[in-house]
C-alpha cells in the first residue's frame, strides 16, 4: 500500500510528487539529515530576526530570547533562572 502524501495548497501536485519521491530515495538517514539542517537554519533565521528587532541585545540575551520563542516562558525561566525575560 502506497503511503498517502500531504499536498500543501500552495504546491503544484506534480511538484509535490517529485519532492516526495526525492525524499523517499534519500532514505531515513538522508531525511533526518535534511531535518537537522532545516532546524538549524530555522534557529539561525529566528536568532537573526531577534538581533534585527533588538540590536541592543548581546548574544546571551539573543540566546535566551530564542529559547523563550522556542520553548516558552516557564521552561526558559527554569533553565536560565531569569524573572524578566527578553522579548524575542
Amino acid at each position: 500500500m502506497k503511503p498517502r502524501s500531504f499536498i500543501p495548497r500552495d504546491t503544484d501536485p506534480e511538484a509535490n510528487e517529485i519532492q516526495t519521491r526525492a525524499y523517499r530515495r534519500m532514505g531515513g538517514v538522508g531525511r533526518i539529515a535534511v531535518m537537522f539542517r532545516l532546524t538549524a537554519m530555522t534557529k539561525r533565521n529566528a536568532a537573526a530576526g531577534i538581533r534585527e528587532r533588538h540590536p541592543d541585545y548581546d548574544e546571551e540575551r539573543v540566546r535566551v530570547a530564542l529559547c523563550r520563542l522556542l520553548f516558552g516562558d516557564e521552561l526558559t525561566r527554569r533553565v536560565f533562572g531569569i524573572r524578566k525575560l527578553p522579548v524575542p
